[in-house]
Parts: structure tokens; C-alpha cells; sequence
């Protein structure tokens, strides 16, 4: 399932490549057409996320306020399979895909559209460093350097596979499949979702205090605590087992037996690393001074995660053999003596 970082970064995507357009949306799949037709010809007004879920506002008007009892809310969860796939012509800069299914685990969630643009979005280091905004490349040279169709020859491609919402803009396409909830909602039905969920450590009107309260509440470990968006929203897996292990926690001490000192010490340890998951599209956890050199050619993720995936490999600080467990069906990954308590 992709991480919260993901569906931040998704969120910036939609808002600049549609943000303040009109589109035309459909449903291919026939699954949501009676949404789609509601959202069809409406102005998408922003996008925001909270942990896991998408919410995209569309109303009659750009200059709509949020708050507007007439406006649209579009909430959507990926789950395990879900992902939007773009198109578009050569002023379209977006990604390929964002979201699942990747190649492997950890992998980077977006691959880059031919022709296009890249991998990373404008106003975004998607770290794709020969990616150039077409607009920008207009101004400066007064051609576009991008290889992709110019407006009036590109088409819109055929839906593939089962695309529940196809999103239209000007210059390109955006196809949403496989997601876990895909529905419209008014203002009070977004509320009533978020309540339900935990802080989300990428919002700026996330409290620290609540993640603490919560956590310190609870008989359960801390390893499975991470994992409950009720307690704190976009943790995923590999975030849960390396912030853990950074901060120095067993996954299995109890919520109520680790001090509020330690718990916002993994907020305040989780949050970079999922900014930087947001500004790169990319999870990567290890201090530098503690990546091996050379890389151990039988173990690659050593370059990347002290402890996610690496079971049987020697811990990165004390050589202790990284262990696993599985644990509500997820696999935990950490290091027996640096996580001892």
C-alpha cells in the first residue's frame, strides 16, 4: 500500500496539473458513473491529503471558497491496489503512475511519462534532474524542449483496464484504478473521515500532542500503534520499522510504557523523513555516515534502510543480525540489541 508521502505528493500533482480547471470526468469502468457525472464540467478547486486518503474539492468556479455549502468533495483511498496513471502532450510534466503496483518493494511510485515530462512535477524535486517545466523552457528558449505530441495532435488514449474515473483537463489525462473507496462526500462527510483518523505528521495542522495522547492511551505495542491510522495517519511499513529503529524503541514495548518523551521523539524523527519521501518520490532512511562502503553487493538495501527487508543481514550499528516477525499480517523488521528496550 503506498505510504502518506505518496498520497502528498499526489495531491501536489493533481493540484498543478488541474488545479483551477475545468474537467471533464467519466467513469470507463461504469463503477462511478453517477459520480463522475456530478463531477463532470465542474472546476477542480485544490487537492489535500490526510495520511492515506485523497481529497479533491470541485465546484461551478475557480474562485469558489472551500467552504461553500455547493462544493464537491472527492475522497480517495488507493488501498492495496490502487493508482492513477497519467497521459497527456508535451505540456503535460506529470509522472507515468503514482501509486501501486510497483516492481519492487520500496521502489519509487511514480515511472516517467515518454515524452511528456518526467518524474518529477514542477515545484516538485522529483529527483529527476534533466526533467525542464515546458513553460519555463518556453520562456527562456521559445520552443519546448520535450519530445511528446504538441496540443492539437495529442488524443486522449483508451482506457486500460479497469479505470473506475478518468479525469480531463486541457493537456492531459489522469485515469484512477483499483481503489479501496472512491466517493463523493460534502463538507461534513470530510470532517467526519478525518476525525476518525490520527495526526498526520506532513500537515501543517498536525498536533504532536494528540499522537502522544493517543499512543500513551493504548496496551498495544508501539510496532502496531505506528500502523493505526486512528493514531497517526501515512505511516506505512518501512516508515514504522525505521523510525522505530532510529529512535531506538522495541516495536513491542506497550503505548502506555513508552514515555511522551520517546514518542515525540519518533514524530519528530518520522516527519523529515517522510518530507523528503514527498520531495523525491523516493523512501530512504540511512544517515550517510552509516551507509557501508563499499555496499555489500549481496545486500543493496544496506544503501537505504537500516532494517526494512533486511532480515538475516548485520545490523548497520552494532552488526547484530536483523530479525523479522510477522505481526497483524504485516512483516516487522528491527534490531534485537539496538531495540532492545
Amino acid at each position: 500500500m503506498p505510504e502518506g508521502h505518496t498520497i502528498h505528493r499526489l495531491a501536489a500533482a493533481l493540484d498543478e496539473l488541474y488545479g483551477g480547471q475545468m474537467l471533464r470526468a467519466s467513469s470507463p469502468q461504469g463503477r462511478f458513473t453517477d459520480g463522475a457525472s456530478r463531477l463532470d464540467g465542474q472546476v477542480l478547486l485544490g487537492s489535500q491529503a490526510h495520511g492515506k486518503h485523497l481529497f479533491l474539492p470541485f465546484g461551478a468556479r475557480a474562485d469558489m471558497p472551500l467552504d461553500d455549502a455547493s462544493v464537491t468533495w472527492l475522497r480517495i483511498h488507493l488501498g492495496l491496489y490502487g493508482s492513477w496513471t497519467f497521459d497527456g502532450d508535451r505540456e503535460f510534466v506529470a509522472p507515468h503512475a503514482i501509486g501501486a503496483p510497483r516492481r519492487r518493494v520500496g521502489e519509487r511510485g511514480e515511472h516517467a511519462l515518454k515524452g511528456g515530462g518526467g518524474s518529477a512535477l514542477s515545484g516538485l524535486n522529483g529527483g529527476a534532474a534533466d526533467v525542464v517545466d515546458p513553460q519555463e523552457d518556453r520562456r527562456e528558449t521559445g520552443t519546448s524542449s520535450h519530445t511528446g505530441p504538441a496540443p492539437d495532435d495529442w488524443e486522449p488514449p483508451e482506457p486500460r483496464g479497469a479505470v473506475r474515473l478518468r479525469l480531463l483537463g486541457q493537456h492531459g489525462v489522469a485515469d484512477l484504478t483499483g481503489p479501496a473507496a472512491c466517493e463523493l462526500l460534502d463538507a461534513e462527510g470530510v470532517a467526519a473521515v478525518r476525525r476518525r483518523l490520527g495526526p498526520d505528521p506532513l500537515r501543517d495542522d498536525a498536533d504532536v500532542e494528540a499522537f502522544v495522547a493517543k499512543a500513551r492511551s493504548r496496551r498495544k505495542s508501539i510496532g502496531e500503534l505506528l500502523m493505526d491510522q486512528s493514531v497517526i495517519s501515512g505511516a506505512g511499513n518501512i516508515y514504522r520499522a525505521e523510525t522505530l529503529f532510529r529512535v531506538g524503541v522495541s516495536p513491542f514495548r506497550a503505548g502506555n510504557r513508552v514515555s511522551e518523551e520517546r514518542l515525540r521523539a519518533i514524530w519528530e524523527d518520522l516527519r523529515p523523513l517522510m518530507q523528503y519521501g514527498v520531495a523525491t518520490g523516493f523512501i530512504t532512511t540511512v544517515d550517510l555516515d552509516d551507509v557501508p562502503e563499499p555496499l555489500p553487493p549481496d545486500d543493496s538495501e544496506a544503501g537505504r534502510w537500516y532494517v526494512y527487508h533486511r532480515t538475516g543481514r548485520p545490523c548497520l550499528r552494532c552488526g547484530t543480525p536483523v530479525v523479522e516477525r510477522e505481526v497483524a499480517a504485516r512483516r516487522l523488521f528491527w534490531c534485537p540489541t539496538c531495540q532492545a528496550c
